[in-house]
């Protein structure tokens, strides 16, 4: 193997081993756009009954095994009455992650509910609360690894035997999240939303040996948008995370301008958006979108800027989603009920 190639490929594996402890958590770029991972709160923050968004993302792939993320998820909306206001929103997340040379694969399968209170007669201003948890389900493939007693002579072989064995390598454990969120539309034109949650608050425990005590850390976050229109046909649109989980901080956050080509209501519009969002001491992330009618169709690349600069030689990854948003068979379901927030 050439010696350079070999250096870079030793100094990912510890700079993402690093990354592993620090971060746990699986991460969009287009975050925004799976709003469950983000806090189960932001659940059924759109226009619309029913939204529906596919992700995947494909990281490292330049230098190593890439690592491979996809994600679904499901959003309904159900007005409580008429009079009240309140609605509810159940959800489902689910996201699938392959890491490495030993397929580390997780799987993740969340419900989510989601309540939201109306705090004025005008049904523009909002509090939510929701409680996310389901199963984790993780495994890996001790055979696509090789271990230091399979170099016989100085030479590797993977056919070598290795004294190496692993009694388990499978895991399932339960995972809970929680989160509040205060959402309004004070004008026609604007938009926020700030949210908190808390993730892995039973700090559930991952070792896949069970002589080893290893535990989630929790994880506390700080969510917020903002839309608001800059003339007939254009928006801004602003999004940011805070993410506390042990002793790692992480933010990211940023910006889009939109442009509406065609708009009549909000399912018959064609719009095309641009845009720059920022992970702190990771990455910038360029991002380009399309929605046209229903559907929506979103891609970022990472540039990446941290401490793997001299293995990625700043190439991080590609990541598209792609979404569907619209009303129910009577439009009026949520609509009459809620003046949502506007968000993407």
């Amino acid at each position: 193997m050439n010696p350079i190639s070999y250096t870079k490929k030793i100094l990912l594996a510890l700079c993402l081993f690093a990354g592993t402890i620090q971060a746990q958590d699986i991460n969009f770029s287009q975050f925004y756009d799976l709003p469950m991972l983000r806090n189960p709160s932001l659940a059924g923050i759109f226009t619309g009954d029913v939204r529906i968004t596919t992700g995947f993302r494909n990281q490292w792939q330049s230098v190593t095994v890439p690592y491979r993320t996809i994600a679904l998820g499901i959003e309904v909306k159900k007005s409580i009455s008429e009079n009240s206001g309140d609605f509810i929103t159940y959800g489902l997340q689910m996201t699938n992650d392959v890491a490495g040379d030993s397929k580390l694969t997780r799987t993740q399968v969340f419900p989510v509910v989601n309540y939201h209170k109306s705090l004025g007669a005008e049904k523009n201003t909002y509090l939510s609360a929701a409680f996310m948890g389901g199963p984790v389900m993780q495994r890996f493939d001790p055979t696509k690894l090789s271990f230091d007693d399979q170099f016989v002579g100085g030479v590797f072989n993977a056919s070598n035997p290795t004294r190496q064995s692993f009694s388990n390598t499978r895991l399932t454990y339960w995972d809970p999240a929680a989160g509040l969120c205060l959402s309004s539309s004070p004008s026609e034109n604007t938009n926020y939303y700030i949210g908190v949650g808390i993730f892995h608050f039973t700090k559930p425990k991952v070792a896949f040996q069970k002589q080893n005590d290893i535990s989630l850390n929790t994880k506390y976050v700080i969510n917020a948008g903002m839309t608001t229109a800059t003339s007939e046909h254009d928006r801004l649109v602003l999004y940011g995370d805070v993410f506390k989980q042990g002793g790692a901080l992480q933010a990211q956050g940023g910006g889009m301008f939109i442009h509406d080509l065609v708009e009549r209501d909000d399912e018959q519009k064609i719009s095309i958006a641009g845009g720059l969002f920022y992970r702190l001491n990771d990455a910038i992330i360029p991002v380009i979108r399309l929605d046209y009618y229903k559907m929506s169709f979103g891609a970022t690349y990472d540039i990446n800027i941290s401490k793997l600069t001299p293995a990625s030689n700043y190439r991080g990854g590609i990541e598209v989603t792609l979404s569907y948003k619209g009303f129910g068979a009577n439009k009026s379901s949520a609509a009459s009920s809620v003046r949502c927030p506007r968000f993407y």
